[in-house]
């Protein structure tokens, strides 16, 4: 399944309005689609997979008291069917919802902590009136809940409460400030007040309106005194099987490819038939031409598209609707295309996200042998210059000085920073203001690890807050927004198991980044491969802003009556200004405000329009 959404609460016209709901997500699974209504709780579930009557039917009914609606795949799905088995569970089908299920009776809420896969579920408690649900150990499958009028919603997607006459939609008030620094909806409560994510890792219950969350499992670098050369064999071992299992299907399987090492590794031991590339024309922004040269020394074929940029601004609205909240990364463009491209061809793709985080692979993580002589200079010196740097512009050294001079915990906070919190401050109008602090979100996590080293220390926030809620994130909404199932080997448990292992000098050294990883992919691939380093879906914003058509777009936008709600039309419009003159770089930042306006004006002022012709439409037909 690729889909669910529902409620828990009394809901006149449930069917419809379930039905209603579930067509706001029906790119996550339009061939087929099963619904339960029974007293107050309503489960819909949706798949890319064509599913006959009688599975359809069993999919609600592997067991009288539980209902289940999920998405993902269990890939140790027959090993623990054949423990339940051994315990004297029946088996009526090799569906994954029996297996939730019996799983959920022998387990409870150890159930998640069994699974090899990616997940969000949800189980209803016919009998108890109870709801338990989960999300994968990663944060590769999106879980959403809201507790609104006596009604409790879960779901794949936001956009699927809102045809619910009980969700009421409210701006989060908190969420803006945080997310122009961070580039992503950062906060566990969503742009959406009331509506909230349940974490990576985590399992919820449910219980008269009372919701309660646990974690069930936390990343445990614990490095190996083991020989290098075991290591690299280790890596290469499980990601290999990694992509076995990660492989398995009854369609066709592509891999996406840039010039990167990881996509390379993991398309070097799939061998699909096709690959898939998009790029920019603009120098630097494209890398066809390396992902085509490695699929020709492998015999695969390289599908590959280059990108218009007027095409690019024209989707932006529906980009950011798919997103359900504003997310400023610019490479959820290329996303959007690539699995539009790869869409026309195959139904699954295999990708390489997790690498970087699990094994040390951000240029942010590498001590250059410069920085390592400046922090010779007395920390005093070099934490007053960091200040300093803080409150500069965007100006060579600038990150020099800050990373040189202050703790780590002081400044990195992810791969992506977009504003200083002080300059958010200066741009926002006062009711925005209030929201946690950079150092709010940040410091619980690091608390989590403040015994580690710097590399294990920003590792573990980015697999928290980045990987999540920026790489899988996109990933997910940008490919179900076509239908294209997406999967990350890397992101597995048993590859997470050997990651663990790694000694810090292994993960970043002198030599490299990721440097065991790449050891490990030499196995496998020439080592002009294996030693590129990642562009990352390279995107030309900055030139882009520059250019008079989508300038004006933009400023349009920034002088508009609703940026006025947000913003201070003067200052930011002073950040378009002097980027568009060439004066300074600030295309991040126009960026960051220009998606928020977007997906403002889509989910609370053209969607309330459409909303409210869905009511009355609904209540003209009763």
């Amino acid at each position: 399944m690729n889909g669910f959404t529902g409620f828990i609460g009394e809901t006149k016209n449930a069917t419809l309005v379930l039905a209603e709901m579930m067509d706001k997500i029906r790119h996550r699974g339009p061939n087929s689609s099963g619904i339960f209504i029974e007293n107050e709780a309503a489960l819909g579930f949706l798949s890319l997979r064509n599913i006959n009557e009688e599975e359809r039917q069993l999919h609600f009914k592997a067991h009288d008291s539980f209902v289940v609606a999920y998405d993902g795949q269990i890939y140790n799905s027959n090993e623990l069917r054949g423990k339940l088995i051994s315990k004297g569970y029946v088996f009526e089908t090799d569906t994954i919802s029996e297996l939730l299920i019996h799983g959920y009776i022998e387990y409870a809420e150890k159930l998640p902590e069994k699974l090899r896969g990616v997940f969000a579920f949800v189980i209803w408690d016919r009998k108890n009136k109870k709801t338990f649900g989960a999300r994968d150990r990663f944060g590769v499958k999106p879980f959403y809940y809201a507790h609104m009028n006596d009604t409790f919603f879960f779901g794949s997607e936001i956009k699927s409460f809102l045809p619910h006459p009980d969700f009421v939609k409210e701006l989060n008030q908190k969420a803006l400030k945080p997310y122009l620094t961070f580039q992503f909806p950062v906060l566990n409560e969503t742009f959406f007040k009331g509506v909230f994510k349940l974490q990576a890792a985590h399992y919820f219950t449910s219980d008269n309106g009372q919701i309660s969350t646990e974690r069930y499992w936390s990343p445990n670098f614990n490095p190996t005194d083991q020989p290098l050369e075991e290591i690299v064999g280790e890596i290469d071992d499980v990601l290999r099987e990694s992509i076995s299992v990660h492989q398995m299907s009854d369609v066709k399987v592509g891999s996406f490819l840039s010039s990167g090492v990881d996509s390379s590794y993991v398309t070097t031991i799939l061998k699909p038939k096709k690959t898939f590339t998009v790029g920019f024309s603009k120098e630097n922004f494209s890398e066809i031409d390396n992902a085509k040269k490695l699929s020709d020394e492998l015999g695969i074929e390289n599908v590959s598209k280059i990108l218009d940029p007027t095409q690019c601004f024209d989707q932006l609205d529906e980009i950011l609707y798919m997103m359900d909240e504003p997310h400023s990364n610019p490479s959820i463009i290329p996303m959007y295309f690539l699995a539009e491209l790869a869409s026309r061809e195959v139904s699954v793709v295999l990708t390489g996200e997790g690498a970087d985080e699990l094994f040390g692979g951000y240029d942010e993580y590498d001590m250059t042998k410069i920085m390592k002589r400046y922090k010779k200079i007395p920390g005093s010196v070099r934490k007053s210059l960091g200040i300093f740097a803080k409150s500069l512009p965007e100006v060579r050294g600038k990150h020099f000085l800050i990373k040189g001079g202050l703790l780590l915990e002081e400044w990195f906070i992810g791969r992506a920073k977009v504003f200083e919190e002080k300059e958010v401050n200066n741009l926002l109008t006062e009711t925005y203001k209030n929201a946690p602090t950079v150092q709010e979100i940040v410091k619980p996590i690091y608390k989590k690890v403040e015994n580690e080293d710097d590399i294990t220390k920003m590792q573990y926030l980015d697999m928290h807050l980045w990987l999540v809620d920026d790489i899988l994130l996109k990933a997910d909404k940008m490919n179900m927004a076509h239908s294209l199932e997406i999967r990350s080997p890397f992101l597995d448990g048993e590859v997470m198991r050997i990651a663990e292992k790694v000694p810090s000098k292994y993960r970043v050294n002198d030599i490299d980044t990721k440097y065991a990883l790449r050891l490990a992919a030499k196995r496998a691939l020439p080592e002009d491969y294996a030693n590129r380093k990642k562009i990352g879906f390279p995107v030309p914003i900055h030139h882009w802003i520059r250019e008079e058509t989508y300038y004006s777009k933009i400023k349009a936008s920034f002088e508009s009556v609703e940026a006025a709600q947000f913003f201070d039309n003067k200052s930011i419009m002073n950040l378009l200004s002097n980027h568009y003159q060439g004066k300074v770089k600030n295309g991040r930042k126009i960026w960051a405000i220009y998606m928020f306006l977007i997906w403002y004006k889509k989910y609370f002022m053209e969607e309330n329009s459409v909303r409210d012709d869905s009511r009355l439409a609904v209540s003209s037909s009763i």
